[in-house]
């Protein structure tokens, strides 16, 4: 196999529980195989890659340095078929062991959504996105210094 070749998996559920199982190994090139040519992947602050390529190039780097001890693990997978080649899955994440910049980081929960399409050999991610789980927010509020806030109107 190639350094980016494809690389499908039996079921939508399987995409994700293999994008664990290459994180955790630190196999940025097996990641990437997991999507399309042309893929789609949003981080958790928003950097947008647009093909397997930069998918494994960003990936490639955070775990080498983001990264590089942390273990990643799968909670709750809901998958709802769109059709029958069609799915979307979504699945929570933690993430434990984030390289700190200043102090320990802390454990991270996020909600993985996965597109994933059925080819000839298998399903394959089309498009990925992570979204990072901030108890007690509703959203954000940027402040006037560019930060941005987690706001909760619950509360007011």
């Amino acid at each position: 196999m190639g350094k980016h070749s494809m690389i499908t998996a039996e079921r939508p559920e399987d995409v994700p529980r293999l994008f664990v199982a290459y994180w955790n190994a630190r196999r940025a090139d097996r990641m990437a195989a997991l999507f399309a040519e042309d893929a789609d992947f949003v981080n958790v602050v928003g950097l947008w890659w647009e093909n397997r390529q930069d998918i494994f190039a960003a990936h490639d780097y955070g775990l080498k340095v983001i990264f590089k001890d942390s273990t990643l693990k799968m909670g709750r997978l809901k998958v709802r078929h769109l059709t029958d080649d069609v799915a979307v899955v979504h699945v929570r994440m933690r993430l434990s062991g984030q390289t700190a910049l200043a102090e320990k980081a802390g454990l991270r929960q996020t909600v993985f959504s996965f597109v994933v399409h059925r080819t000839g050999e298998g399903w394959l991610c089309v498009s990925a996105q992570n979204t990072d789980i901030v108890p007690g927010a509703e959203t954000y509020i940027r402040t006037e210094r560019g930060e941005l806030v987690p706001a909760d109107y619950r509360k007011m």
